[in-house]
């Protein structure tokens, strides 16, 4: 039996938002802790990962990854005591029937970045890079929200391997970042008026790797080097406004897009390479921590309006009992 007490909080959808949620977009509730049967296990939510794609269908608990516990198992493949991630979503405790787990190594690397660069986001970021942007010694990397999980993972591994990082970043203090912590050659602040891609990257861009869309990618396309590769990488409605293609067109350029969900098979070499390098201080990375469950609307507000500055986490409940 575990000793998780027999109250269990939630964050719940109230309402679907016409746009991005705000607060009065969330309701809570308590409910006893569930009690695992055949094939199940339950598990305590330690980390839960704030992302822009949850699911948000009023009634529901609101959903979203998380690194968490198993406390109690009836699941052939499961043990009480491990750490595993696992889809709990906004609340504390949760039955899972094992589909979509990953178990994790915590003594390897602190569990929460599981949820970040060594997780899916992490993968994306390698994966694209390393994979399809096939970046050369030497080239120039171009990479927007540099700080982020995805960004920092591309830049990072675009630095070790010999090419030249650079970022486009919302603020100077996440330009100072990226350039001071993370290695990155020079860092672009998409608010600067005077700051243009073409004075960072003077050969041109050789690969870009966008998260975002909009008017940062036509930038990035007026400046790319002949035979450049674009990966794009944001979620699809970043792409759904009208482009010219004619700077793709006039430097031979490639233009591919990439789903986390086609790379999955890439998890175990994203740890042990990223993981490898983290260890021998090669690679840094930032979490935007918020305190306790109920905090997680307003994590979600900060990383909707673009003030996150990191991976956005909330830790839930301590690692150790």
């Amino acid at each position: 039996m575990h000793d998780a007490g027999d109250r269990n909080h939630r964050i719940l959808c109230a309402l679907r938002p016409a746009g991005w949620a705000v607060p009065e977009s969330f309701g809570a509730d308590t409910t006893a802790v569930p009690t695992p049967g055949p094939g199940q296990f339950l598990s305590r939510t330690l980390y839960l990962s704030i992302d822009p794609t949850v699911s948000l269908n009023p009634g529901d608990v609101v959903g979203g990854e998380t690194v968490a516990q198993v406390l109690e198992s009836r699941h052939p493949e499961h043990r009480p005591g491990e750490f595993v991630v696992v889809r709990n979503g906004w609340q504390q405790f949760a039955l899972s029937s094992g589909q979509g787990v990953r178990r994790l190594d915590a003594n390897s690397a602190p569990v929460s970045a599981y949820l970040g660069v060594l997780g899916l986001p992490g993968l994306l970021g390698y994966s694209g890079l390393i994979y399809l942007g096939e970046p050369r010694p030497g080239e120039t990397v171009l990479v927007s929200d540099p700080t982020g999980p995805v960004g920092c993972t591309v830049g990072q591994a675009a630095r070790i391997v010999g090419a030249r990082a650079v970022g486009i970043a919302s603020s100077r203090e996440k330009c100072e970042y990226a350039v001071g912590q993370l290695g990155f050659a020079a860092c672009i602040c998409s608010t600067d008026p005077d700051a243009h891609i073409h004075d960072a990257c003077p050969d041109g861009v050789d690969v870009y790797f966008d998260t975002v869309g909009g008017e940062g990618l036509a930038r990035a396309f007026e400046c790319l080097a002949p035979h450049a590769r674009v990966i794009l990488g944001g979620p699809s409605e970043a792409y759904s406004t009208g482009l010219s293609f004619i700077h793709v067109l006039n430097s031979r350029a490639s233009v591919r897009g990439i789903f986390v969900q086609d790379h999955l098979q890439r998890l175990p070499e994203l740890q042990r390479v990223v993981g490898s390098w983290i260890r021998a201080g090669l690679f840094r990375y930032r979490e935007d921590m918020s305190e306790g469950l109920a905090a997680a609307p307003e994590a979600y507000g900060r990383l909707m309006r673009g003030e996150g500055f990191g991976k956005v986490l909330v830790r839930v409940a301590p690692e150790h009992l």
